[in-house]
């Protein structure tokens, strides 16, 4: 049983500047007790998962957040009710790619908004594709107000993804907001990788700011064509006749047998 405490968004904030914090995304109940387990402070996590009924007995003090892209959640009125009702069935915060505006409509009903800037999957078109962002002092200055405008928005935190180390530090510095850092260097509030990187059974390529610490690719190959031997193993025996032996089977008692046979008709 953990000892560890959940923590609030006041606990969080009160940590800036502190200490590093651990940040994931993991897909599986397994990976959320393995979370726990080891200590991961936040966690980002797919709504089917985070809503399971089974998943505060994973992770009971990992700070999870869930959320929907602004292509995903509809109008505000929409996001505020799904919000709410992730809120109310064991969510500690939102994420939420949408508009400012939509973010202080969640901020003033007091949900714990998580923004994104820098490369931000589901607006990657506005800043040029799946590549880092800030790399100009323009658009390291249009980072700065992003975040400056999350912040006036009422979020408490910022995703900041593929951003470089330096910009990243000096926004970090000017704001009072917790800045997650993925690929955007060790000045923010928290590092944050996907699980599946860590543990490398990442389909396609894997992304130049993930770590791998594990081969579970090679592993989860092993295991299907052992899947494959067994499932073969067991078709085998029952063409042969090997499957059911006797020590798989009940027995019933011979006069008990007797007296069944005796009291049915004939075949």
């Amino acid at each position: 049983m953990s000892q560890r405490k959940l923590p609030t968004v006041a606990d969080l904030l009160a940590a800036k500047g502190r200490r590093q914090m651990t940040m994931l995304r993991y897909f599986s109940l397994e990976e959320a007790a393995a979370a726990e387990a080891a200590g991961i402070d936040i966690a980002s996590v797919p709504d089917d998962i985070l809503l399971h009924p089974r998943y505060r007995e994973a992770a009971p003090s990992v700070f999870s957040m869930t959320g929907r892209t602004h292509l995903e959640a509809g109008t505000p009125d929409d996001y505020l009710r799904w919000a709410a009702d992730a809120m109310n069935r064991g969510a500690d915060a939102i994420y939420c790619s949408g508009s400012f505006d939509t973010v202080e409509y969640l901020a003033n009903e007091y949900i714990p908004v998580v923004g994104h800037v820098g490369l931000c999957p589901s607006r990657a078109t506005w800043t040029g594709g799946f590549r880092a962002v800030g790399k100009t002092a323009e658009s390291a200055l249009k980072l700065m107000q992003d975040v400056k405008d999350y912040e006036s928005a009422g979020a408490f935190a910022v995703e900041i993804e593929v951003v470089p180390p330096e910009v990243a530090t000096e926004i970090s510095k000017r704001t009072s907001i917790l800045l997650w850092s993925m690929g955007a260097g060790g000045g923010c509030d928290a590092q944050y990788l996907f699980a599946n990187d860590i543990l490398g059974y990442t389909e396609g390529k894997i992304p130049r700011h993930s770590k791998v610490y594990r081969d579970f690719a090679t592993e989860y190959a092993r295991l299907q064509e052992e899947r494959i031997a067994a499932f073969r193993e067991f078709a085998a025996d029952v063409e042969s006749g090997a499957f059911p032996e006797e020590r798989y089977l009940v027995q019933m008692d011979e006069a008990e047998l007797v007296a069944f046979r005796g009291g049915l008709e004939p075949a």
